[in-house]
């Protein structure tokens, strides 16, 4: 009985004994450039904005990680700002030596200002992989939860880091929601 206790306390360890994937940072910031195309469900109209953001992560064990991010951009053509701020966890498994299968969930908020704001939900699934020595990519699903009239969509990511050297690269993003609502992202990375 000791015995299968043993293999059975193992087995169930095991998801949580494999390591990120060699050349894979999961601590890092970086800041730049951000970009949205969205239609505003409660008033019924697309806006573009463009801004700044500000994102990191911090792995706090070999497979777990905490991460955030702030952008506020302004609308084109109306005097106002859109914030949004997310702060989740996520889980890395590596697949191979150069892959990791990602999971994360986030709380989201996103402001508007003048009352049209609203709180949510995300969780995303996918891969990130070294692709070259200087070059990581990633690909992730998801699906995000608003409160406040503001429509509940499935969406993909992509992105990807040019390193310059361990420590320092570029990185992009782009978030594909569906119903053609677009966000994406450029900016230096320090990685550590």
């Amino acid at each position: 009985m000791k015995r299968i206790l043993s293999i059975a306390a193992l087995a169930a360890a095991l998801p949580f004994a494999a390591n990120a994937a060699e050349g894979l940072s999961y601590t890092y910031i970086e800041g730049g450039y951000s970009a949205s195309k969205a239609d505003i469900a409660p008033v019924n109209r697309d806006v573009d904005s463009d801004g700044w953001s500000i994102r990191g992560a911090a792995a706090f064990h070999p497979n777990f990680h905490a991460f955030g991010d702030y952008t506020r951009e302004s609308i084109d053509n109306v005097h106002r700002d859109r914030d949004q701020w997310r702060l989740g966890l996520g889980y890395n498994h590596e697949l191979s030596p150069n892959t990791d299968l990602l999971t994360r969930v986030a709380y989201q908020s996103i402001d508007f200002g003048q009352g049209l704001d609203a709180d949510g939900y995300a969780v995303e699934v996918g891969a990130r992989s070294a692709l070259l020595p200087a070059l990581e990519g990633y690909a992730l699903v998801g699906y995000e939860d608003y409160d406040r009239g503001i429509d509940s969509e499935f969406y993909g990511r992509l992105g990807a880091q040019w390193k310059f050297n361990p420590n320092v690269g570029v990185a992009g993003d782009v978030k594909l929601i569906k119903g053609g609502d677009v966000q994406w992202f450029v900016g230096p990375r320090l990685s550590w």
